[in-house]
């Protein structure tokens, strides 16, 4: 499993690339091998405010449907459409090409609610026994 060290982590296996005010958010690697193949995303629209822990969207896979969870509170400015006619590129870009969305984030201290990398590991691996 690959899990970045410039990344921060949800217990829900989402992961938020910190640039400013705003966070690029999208599934672990954790998450999308879990999930197995992807076949289908929709998340909520540019322009919605969503609360840290709150669903922006879902994903459904040949095992499962899961829903995601927001990071962080804030607006969503940015949603990665490609991913409605290519959602298998979650299986094998989760941190590059299949990021989901973007939020500008209300409150930069709710960050601190957040995993970092070695943290978000030990989670995982406890998760897995």
């Amino acid at each position: 499993m690959n899990f970045p060290a410039n990344l921060k982590y949800t217990k829900n296996h989402e992961w938020a690339r910190v640039n400013g005010n705003k966070v690029t958010v999208g599934i672990t690697d954790y998450a999308q091998s879990e999930l197995g193949d992807i076949v289908y995303v929709e998340f909520n629209d540019k322009g919605t405010d969503v609360k840290q822990d709150g669903i922006f969207g879902t994903v459904e896979s040949v095992k499962a449907v899961s829903e995601l969870y927001a990071p962080v509170t804030g607006t969503i400015v940015e949603v990665n459409n490609a991913l409605e006619d290519t959602p298998e590129l979650i299986n094998t870009d989760c941190y590059g090409n299949a990021w989901m969305i973007v939020i500008e984030m209300k409150d930069t201290s709710e960050l601190d609610n957040l995993m970092d990398s070695k943290k978000y590991e030990d989670y995982v691996s406890s998760e897995a026994k």
